[in-house]
């Protein structure tokens, strides 16, 4: 059994690897790699259990054949670097493919594609005896989906085997899962309308995968019965393929792209791209994103865009593959040990690491909320070194018994703050710490509440230190008053200093308060004090939305802007009342009602009226217009997190689509938008029989398909995975 500290010392050691290394010492460290290679390969492929990183693994990876490459003797029959995969687990028959399914060569940098393309060249002018100069092959560029791989063969049209990769030369029969997968075609082409001349034999390869979306659903379910989550989208759909009981994958929502076919028929066309476009009119999935480029130079442009969106997809990708499109040229190129010349896979940056938790903080919200915070050893993601990361809330410590002193795998997706995803119970010590949420708050010491139905707890104490600071920074912010240069490092300085003890003393500041302060010429601090005097006549809206009160953001606001003239007036309504506006419903009502009830509070806003704030609503909030559009009428619902939008991006779009974004769900909701994490809303919106849609499904709606809008309405309910 490997440790990670085995594996960091080898990493280590890889890492000074001198290039001219002696034989006795390459031996030594090359059976290492071998035995520790071999070891992540079985995990990862067999069990879906890593101990470590897909890029920890590819610094080793790289390391042997660095080693082989200097000293072929070492490159023994158990290499990882001869094979293909993972052994086949017993429990299915065991299925030989009449050709190897390869893995693919990597490269990690334009420099290494560039290597690539030139060897390919050289290699085509040598055999064509041509010049190198003559030659530019065109390309053919594919998303390298991180899933399963899985070969397909039909019979005159029928699907008769599926097959997992296994070892690249034997794989496991996985047919009776493989007809669960809605993608897949049981028979070709899907239109028997069509004209289209079926070979005899027909072998699809391709990957099968389980988009973002459905990972989300199929987790939230297996949570709801207290079942072990998966940790991503590949091990959830590699779990999947390889149940013994297909009634099982029949439940798993997995999908499939091809990205090859072979067949002896189809020797009239010589282009890898021709042959997905005829499987893509068999009604064969293919990858949507799969372009045919003329040049090297496109070849990048295109690395680059997805290096960047890839977080846009509903799928998992961990790169680009690169292949030479004509097969003529392919097949001159043959292959090297395991993997084919004429492609190569470009890896993007690393979004995961594995580390060690040292500890877990408590940190104090804006509003109250107490969210746990990793403390990490620090460890590098996707050039970024990363020391904390977010646990979300009690609950998903709990559910995922992460505990201090693991081993934790961390992911970091974009700008997305880094989160751990799971800990490797199988590399536990004994010495882990089992965490508990406190019992009171950290920064005031005053208790902690958490109210029935919600993840978080709260601090209700309104001189809460770590509270205070950010509310003035949320009170200053873009969305509310827009006070220029009251950021969050002057808010804490103010705050630290002395000179602000309450939201209204921002208005009492003068350039002499500010210029007592280190740093603060006349120029800078008679700027913070303009913005500061703009900000009095900000919309009703804005300052109701600064104040901070709990459960109301901007939409909110704003609605609560159109029905109340003033402060005053809504400071004296009724829970009741709140309750008859169309998306306020009754946790927000009370949130309201229960702020305005603190004296602190109702002095607050005299104060804020008396130093010259504007409490009235102006005459362009009388009506709240909204735009005509597919969501006309709509009461929709936006939880959880999302790929392709920022929670005010989807509310945006509901907005401008003639919808109203609502808070809470209740009867009156007309649709509910699911992202990852969506928390209780769902299960509400499941309750009452809401129709839900995915973020997938949401898109489509804006963009007008009206069948996929009908779809989600006439569903209801049963979207919600129960």
């Amino acid at each position: 059994m490997s440790d990670t500290n085995a594996t960091r010392a080898l990493l280590a050691r890889v890492n000074e690897l001198d290039p001219e290394v002696a034989e006795g010492e390459a031996a030594d460290l090359a059976r290492k790699l071998v035995e520790e290679l071999n070891l992540h390969s079985y995990r990862y492929y067999v069990l879906d259990e890593p101990l470590i990183a897909d890029a920890e693994y590819d610094v080793l990876f790289r390391a042997l054949q660095q080693l082989e490459r200097a000293h072929p003797s070492l490159a023994s029959s158990d290499s990882p670097t001869q094979r293909v995969g993972g052994t086949p687990r017993e429990g299915f028959s065991k299925v030989r493919h009449a050709s190897p399914l390869q893995s693919l060569s990597n490269a990690f940098s334009a420099d290494d594609v560039r290597a690539w393309y030139q060897r390919c060249i050289k290699i085509l002018s040598d055999k064509l005896e041509t010049g190198a100069e003559d030659l530019e092959p065109a390309l053919v560029v594919e998303l390298k989906i991180d899933g399963l791989a899985m070969a397909l063969t039909y019979d005159d049209g029928v699907l008769v085997t599926g097959a997992t990769r296994g070892d690249g030369t034997t794989g496991e029969d996985i047919t009776a899962n493989v007809r669960t997968i809605q993608s897949v075609p049981l028979r070709l082409p899907v239109d028997q309308s069509l004209d289209l001349a079926i070979p005899a034999q027909v072998e699809v390869r391709g990957e099968a995968y389980m988009r973002r979306s459905d990972f989300a659903k199929l987790n939230d379910r297996l949570a709801t019965h207290s079942q072990k989550l998966f940790a991503n989208p590949r091990n959830a759909a590699a779990g999947s393929l390889r149940q013994l009981d297909s009634a099982v994958t029949a439940r798993r929502p997995l999908s499939f792209f091809a990205y090859s076919v072979h067949a002896d028929a189809l020797a009239s066309t010589n282009s890898h791209f021709e042959r997905l476009g005829w499987l893509k009119a068999l009604g064969v999935p293919t990858n949507p994103e799969t372009r045919r480029l003329d040049s090297l130079a496109a070849v990048q442009t295109y690395l680059n865009s997805w290096t960047d969106r890839r977080d846009e997809l509903d799928y998992e990708i961990d790169g680009v593959v690169i292949k030479i499109d004509d097969l003529r040229y392919q097949e001159l190129l043959g292959s090297i040990s395991n993997a084919p010349r004429w492609a190569v896979a470009f890896k993007f940056p690393s979004v995961e690491a594995t580390t060690v938790l040292r500890d877990i903080i408590i940190n104090v919200g804006r509003t109250g909320n107490i969210t746990p915070e990793a403390v990490l050893e620090p460890v590098r993601i996707g050039g970024v070194t990363v020391s904390q990361a977010t646990l979300h809330n009690e609950d998903y410590v709990i559910t995922r018994d992460i505990r201090i002193g693991d081993t934790v795998v961390v992911k970091r997706a974009g700008d997305v703050i880094p989160q751990v995803v799971k800990p490797i119970p199988d590399l536990r010590t004994g010495s882990e710490l089992v965490w508990q949420m406190p019992e009171v708050c950290p920064a005031c010491h005053n208790r902690l509440f958490r109210q029935e139905g919600e993840a978080d707890y709260y601090c209700v104490a309104t001189d809460c230190p770590e509270q205070f600071v950010r509310l003035v920074e949320h009170f200053a912010s873009r969305g509310a008053l827009d006070i220029d240069g009251l950021g969050a490092r002057n808010a804490a300085l103010f705050v630290e200093s002395g000179i602000i003890k309450n939201l209204a003393d921002i208005f009492r500041l003068t350039a002499a308060d500010l210029e007592s302060l280190d740093g603060f010429g006349e120029k800078r601090a008679a700027n913070i004090i303009a913005g500061i005097e703009a900000a009095r006549d900000r919309s009703l809206s804005r300052l109701l939305y600064g104040l901070g009160i709990r459960h109301v953001g901007r939409t909110t606001a704003e609605t609560i802007a159109a029905r109340f003239p003033s402060l005053s007036a809504l400071q004296e309504t009724s829970r009741e009342a709140l309750e008859q506006i169309d998306g306020i419903g009754a946790v927000i009502a009370e949130s309201i009602v229960d702020w305005f009830l603190v004296e602190d509070n109702r002095t607050l806003i005299a104060a804020l009226v008396e130093l010259g704030v504007n409490p009235t609503r102006e005459v362009i909030d009388e009506e709240v217009k909204r735009a005509s559009g597919v969501l006309d009428g709509f009461a929709v619902v936006v939880t959880g997190s999302m790929d392709g939008f920022t929670r005010e991006q989807a509310k945006h779009a509901v907005t401008s689509n003639g919808g109203r974004v609502v808070g809470s769900v209740s009867s009156k909701t007309d649709l509910v938008v699911v992202g990852a994490n969506p928390g209780s809303k769902l299960a509400r919106a499941s309750a009452l029989g809401i129709p839900t849609a995915t973020e997938e499904e949401f898109a489509d709606i804006l963009a007008g398909h009206d069948e996929i809008l009908k779809a989600v309405l006439m569903r209801g309910s049963r979207d919600v995975e129960s």
